[in-house]
């Protein structure tokens, strides 16, 4: 019986399409293999956003070869589709999938030279203690930045009745946590006939859910209005954990992303959500380096997050991307991007040290994510990954967590009573 391994790099879409094939080779008769090192088959869901992603998916892909040489690799994903035959090269590829392909992945997989398939067992072990959905892909924006529409394709959005078909089969087969995502969420129903919108997705998302609660990906700060917020912050079924794509805070480096926002929106709009959402976590996306951001633009963004109601903060630096309109703008030097994105990376740290503590002693809901080196780690709906002593409660169920001890690296809890 062939075995596979599914590792996947960048976003959350590509986590939910991890998801959806892990179900597929396993319906048709593979088995699942977390180590890949002892896989037959693993596939790669690459990621193009940064130089550093592309690295590390080449990277991966010669140590699966160097440690499980008889391994098929089958690359796909958007650095397979930007640059497939760098990909190919690579030793032990078996295969380069594009982006059109991954609706049929699972047959092109069947398909490859020495595959077994075997009986489909009656109880199967889920891929992750999470169910993932994706409800959207693609992207229609033009930053100056990005390279996914490109090799996404333009938004396209899972049709509302088929999105509550697929909540409600996970939420049968006992998943406590279901994510939605998308590549750019906030579109979602922008292409449907009749037209909708990611709040009546979410709005209608209710019966088909019933106990078990969803989780966002990112949104879009000019796609996020008052309406949507309340609705959000409002429903008991949606996770208080909201990621923004802010990308800047400086009005200038906005308008040259292509991102024209109000001066000050972002910081508004975080206000609001941490008011109807107090113990929330608030998360964003911050892209430090940017050609032509000057001294007092990374003053502007530095300031915004010491002052504004961001929990946490993914900083990374700008990546210059083939094909897109920033990457032949002058670039900064490397070493001002270098200590520019440490600086701020040290200030998100201490805010999300800051959120983690102030719910030291309190019980929140969570999740069971699985066992870890430390112990079993748990998901609040707030986002805190929390270590709990090994076997306290079985994987993917609910369970009352007590945070007792809060470090910078991790957070330490138990079990309720």
């Amino acid at each position: 019986m062939t075995s596979f391994s599914v590792r996947t790099f960048g976003c959350r879409a590509n986590q939910a399409e991890a998801f959806a094939w892990a179900d597929a080779f396993r319906a048709r008769g593979l088995r699942l293999e977390p180590d890949w090192g002892r896989s037959d088959i693993v596939v790669v869901n690459s990621c193009t956003l940064t130089r550093r992603a592309e690295r590390d998916v080449r990277k991966f892909i010669r140590a699966v070869n160097r440690g499980n040489a008889g391994a098929k690799i089958v690359v796909t994903g958007c650095h397979a589709e930007r640059a497939p035959d760098e990909l190919a090269a690579l030793p032990g590829v078996v295969a380069i999938l594009p982006q059109s392909a991954k609706d049929g992945l699972a047959d092109r997989v069947m398909a490859l030279d020495g595959v077994r398939p075997g009986p489909v067992p009656s109880a199967l072990r889920e891929f992750r203690a999470r169910a993932w959905l994706k409800v959207q892909d693609g992207c229609d924006a033009r930053c100056a930045f990005c390279v996914i529409p490109a090799v996404r394709g333009r938004g396209r959005s899972v049709s509302p009745s088929d999105v509550a078909g697929s909540v409600r089969s996970l939420a049968r087969r006992g998943f406590r946590e279901i994510v939605l995502a998308g590549i750019h969420l906030s579109s979602y129903g922008d292409d449907l006939e009749p037209r909708s919108s990611l709040g009546a997705l979410i709005d209608g998302l209710g019966p088909a859910a019933g106990a078990a609660r969803l989780r966002l990906s990112s949104l879009d700060p000019r796609r996020t209005d008052s309406a949507l917020v309340g609705l959000l912050a409002g429903s008991e079924g949606i996770c208080p954990h909201f990621h923004l794509s802010l990308q800047h805070a400086s009005a200038r480096v906005l308008r040259a992303m292509g991102r024209s926002a109000e001066e000050g929106a972002s910081e508004r709009l975080l206000e609001e959500m941490a008011r109807l959402a107090p113990d929330a976590a608030l998360g964003a996306d911050l892209m430090v380096g940017f050609p032509g951001e000057t001294d007092d633009d990374f003053e502007t963004l530095r300031r915004f997050i010491e002052r504004s109601t961001l929990t946490y903060a993914h900083v990374f630096p700008y990546s210059p991307r083939p094909g897109t309109l920033a990457a032949e703008r002058p670039q900064l030097p490397a070493g001002v991007v270098t200590a520019r994105a440490k600086a701020l990376r040290r200030l998100a740290a201490l805010k999300d040290l800051r959120f983690r503590r102030r719910f030291l002693g309190r019980p929140l809901e969570a999740v069971v994510i699985g066992r870890r080196e430390r112990g079993t780690e748990v998901l609040t709906g707030n986002a805190i990954r929390v270590t709990v002593p090994e076997g306290a409660a079985p994987r993917r169920e609910f369970v009352r967590v007590v945070i007792r001890r809060v470090l910078a690296d991790r957070t330490e809890g138990e079990i309720a009573a």
